[in-house]
């Protein structure tokens, strides 16, 4: 994707270093500012401060992450004791425990000596299976929109409602939720997108809008109770949203709010669709309501970083003082309110049978999700 004409991925590192470079997602949409990488360290605390987030770009800096621990010791235990530091930074994005384990089993048979650089090499091969994977389901998922847009009058808009930010600064490139909307654009057909602001922390308002505006993408913010309102006057079309967890049964972990969205799509008959790579898939759990909900810090809802008249950002609080707050970062929609999960490899129904006629394999794996 591009950013003023220049094409970027999220995260890259320059060839032979010892350095891997992402942008700083806390600053947007205020300032586009480049953080580097040197150790396990800086990995862990980008993950866990969000200056990265978005499960796959969390699952690619977590590999990363694991690469520069052995850079610096590839010892079987540095090994175990970096898997075990990463994997906790973020527990409800399945995609983190998935990349360090694709790492592992590529790197812990190998002799010490040679663990950095295969490292170093798996990572950037689940950074560029990520592109792959976003791209076919932007296909997918514009095969949908053609759908909609062909039911139209010549000319007139597809509205498209989403959440959070699903985009290609939440993956390596193109996004998940974003990628369908960005070839119907490139395509020619009139897309326009409602953007929940997503409170708390704004990630749609501040990241989802930024990448649309960099792409040329029409859309407008909304505050996030509007959506409702605009399902019941026919102004949305469909819903696409991402996701940090997809149970064995179709349930979807994604930021807080959005179950809300997918009731009220529900109760308007509009589509509400998910948009997810493989490694977004947990198959080990029966249920939504067995994935760890993360609670964040009460500061992200008792205070609003923005820009002040004069160009600088400060943090103000904007709650009665002494107030507590709190703050889960996630809900679960369960997967009989979603219209159909769209995948790199196709779309199908949120549901156990839908995601094993996609991913057949998993039924010769033999797991008895808990």
């Amino acid at each position: 994707m591009k950013i003023d004409g220049t094409a970027y991925r999220m995260i890259w590192r320059a060839p032979g270093s010892g350095r891997v470079s992402t942008f700083d997602q806390t600053l947007l949409p205020h300032k586009l500012e480049t953080i580097e990488l040197t150790s396990m360290q800086d990995a862990a605390h980008a993950i866990l401060t969000m200056r990265v987030r978005g499960a796959p770009l969390i699952g690619a800096t977590a590999a990363y992450g694991l690469a520069l621990a052995l850079a610096a010791d590839p010892s079987d235990a540095n090994l175990a004791d970096a898997i075990q530091h990463l994997a906790k930074q973020r527990p409800t994005a399945i995609n983190l425990r998935w990349a360090l384990e694709e790492v592992r089993v590529e790197v812990a048979p190998l002799p010490p000596n040679e663990r950095a650089s295969a490292a170093f090499a798996a990572a950037a091969r689940i950074c560029d299976d990520d592109v792959e994977t976003c791209r076919r389901i932007g296909e997918h998922g514009l095969t949908l929109i053609r759908e909609i847009a062909a039911k139209k009058r010549p000319g007139e808009r597809v509205n498209i409602l989403t959440h959070c930010n699903a985009g290609w600064l939440a993956c390596v490139d193109w996004g998940t939720a974003t990628a369908p909307i960005y070839m119907a654009h490139d395509a020619g057909l009139p897309v326009h997108v409602w953007v929940d602001e997503t409170r708390p922390r704004n990630q749609g308002a501040a990241l989802t809008a930024y990448e649309l505006g960099a792409h040329g993408v029409p859309h407008t913010i909304i505050a996030d109770n509007a959506g409702g309102h605009l399902m019941q006057h026919a102004e949305v079309d469909m819903a696409i949203v991402g996701t940090d967890r997809v149970t064995a049964n179709g349930d979807v972990a994604n930021k807080i709010g959005t179950y809300l969205k997918a009731l009220a799509a529900a109760d308007n008959g509009i589509p509400f669709y998910v948009a997810l790579p493989h490694s977004t898939i947990d198959w080990t759990l029966a249920d939504g309501f067995r994935i760890p909900i993360e609670e964040r810090s009460a500061d992200e809802v008792l205070t609003m970083t923005g820009r002040l008249p004069g160009g600088g950002v400060a943090t103000i609080e904007i709650a009665a003082p002494g107030s507590p707050a709190a703050n889960p970062a996630f809900d679960v929609t369960p997967g009989r309110l979603v219209t159909g999960l769209i995948t790199e490899r196709g779309v199908c129904k949120a549901s156990r049978a839908g995601l094993l006629s996609l991913y057949p394999e998993r039924a010769a794996i033999g797991h008895n999700p808990s």
